[in-house]
């Protein structure tokens, strides 16, 4: 039987094959995929300045998000018109197979969150909306 490390992933050296969506980029820095880990993933997921993932959810997986720099919006519900707003220190907890929809409200600024998700990076891509549909966003 092997002996388990300690693994670090090394700025730079994230994987970056991970799913990605629309103006939404995800690097993991502990997964499945590059360490011995098989019942979370911990990444970095980032929207520069104006932009939106897709909407989307992530299957059965739990998924805990920190604003770690700038201003979030989360849509949901009925043609996602419904929202919460996140700064930096924020916590958010995202409930299995919940669409949402990821904005980065500032049009100047970088979003950036530190997540987690039990048991992988799942994410699953649904179709898009019209940016029209999501009150109060704009692009840079």
């Amino acid at each position: 039987m092997s002996k388990v490390m300690p693994v670090i992933t090394r700025k730079g050296h994230e994987d970056k094959q991970t799913t990605q969506s629309g103006g939404c980029v995800r690097v993991s820095g502990v997964g499945p995929q590059h360490t011995p880990a098989t019942k979370i993933w911990f990444g970095k997921v980032s929207n520069e300045p104006g932009y939106r993932s897709y909407p989307h959810h992530h299957g059965e997986a739990e998924t805990g998000g920190y604003v770690l720099k700038g201003k979030a919006r989360i849509y949901f519900g009925e043609n996602f018109s419904e929202y919460l707003d996140m700064e930096e220190g924020d916590f958010i907890f995202v409930p299995p197979f919940w669409p949402h929809v990821e904005v980065n409200m500032s049009t100047t600024e970088e979003l950036v969150w530190l997540t987690t998700r039990t048991p992988d990076n799942i994410v699953v891509n649904l179709p898009d909306v019209a940016d029209e549909t999501l009150v109060g966003f704009r692009r840079a």
